[in-house]
């Protein structure tokens, strides 16, 4: 599996901020390396960054997307606006979309199908809470965010999942190794259930959760940890490329 790591840079960011980023950004990766990468600005900074990016490793992405295709829905934007703008990638069922904007299953799931019959590749994130976690629930969330989502019509290879435990995002707590790869390993096999063995194996997952370009190449070494969906260490150039070069040094990739 192709190791991928994506920024998401949530409510940040002017475009003369998201200049300078993706400047600082493609003088510390140069070239392509041998991994798949993504920014995933705020969408008034999608056509700037679009711009910015061409003739990079970097590939576009956005945060967020309507599950219709056009119509009277006052502050969303559609599949095709952001294909529109050279969008590649979109996250759905962030858990900040989950749990502070209330968005269910059944409406991620809409998101899901819509993003992928127009020509999007999802990022799509599971995760547990605290209090979930301390109740040893962390498989139970798993299964039902898989479940509410996943099926015949969602095409797997067409998909990354993010695990993102709620606790681990932007508050300095980050998963251990173990917990990591231990949550990435069962959302394959429950996938591979939905799905079939080979599928579920070409799956990248992603994790996500106050990585570090400090703890990126611990994480980065477990065998179902594919990449990493980025917070707070995006938005700065040197902290993003810090993790990019410990995710190809952990791959065995340098």
């Amino acid at each position: 599996r192709r190791p991928f790591v994506a920024g998401n840079w949530k409510m940040n960011m002017t475009r003369a901020q998201a200049a300078e980023l993706i400047a600082g950004l493609r003088q510390r990766v140069a070239g392509k390396p041998p991994i798949d990468l993504a920014v995933c600005p705020s969408f008034v900074c999608l056509v700037s960054v679009a711009e910015a990016i061409k003739g990079s490793a970097f590939k576009l992405g956005a945060q967020n997307m309507h599950f219709e295709a056009n119509g009277a829905f006052t502050g969303e934007i559609s599949a095709e606006m952001l294909l529109d703008v050279g969008c590649k990638y979109v996250i759905i069922g962030h858990s900040e979309r989950r749990h502070v904007f209330g968005e269910p299953g059944e409406l991620l799931a809409k998101k899901v199908r819509t993003a992928q019959k127009a020509g999007l590749h999802v990022i799509y994130c599971v995760g547990e809470k605290l209090d979930e976690r301390e109740r040893g629930q962390t498989e139970a969330v798993l299964e039902r965010q898989i479940n509410e989502v996943f099926g015949p019509d969602v095409a797997l290879g067409e998909l990354t999942v993010a695990y993102e435990p709620v606790w681990a995002i932007g508050t300095g707590h980050v998963a251990t190794p173990a917990q990591a790869q231990e949550a990435h390993r069962f959302i394959r096999s429950r996938l591979a259930s939905v799905y079939n063995e080979g599928l579920a194996s070409a799956l990248r997952i992603q994790y996500g959760g106050s990585v570090k370009a400090s703890n990126a190449k611990e994480l980065m070494s477990q065998p179902d940890v594919d990449g990493a969906l980025v917070g707070g260490a995006a938005l700065k150039a040197d902290d993003f490329a810090g993790i990019i070069e410990a995710t190809v040094a952990a791959k065995g990739l340098a």
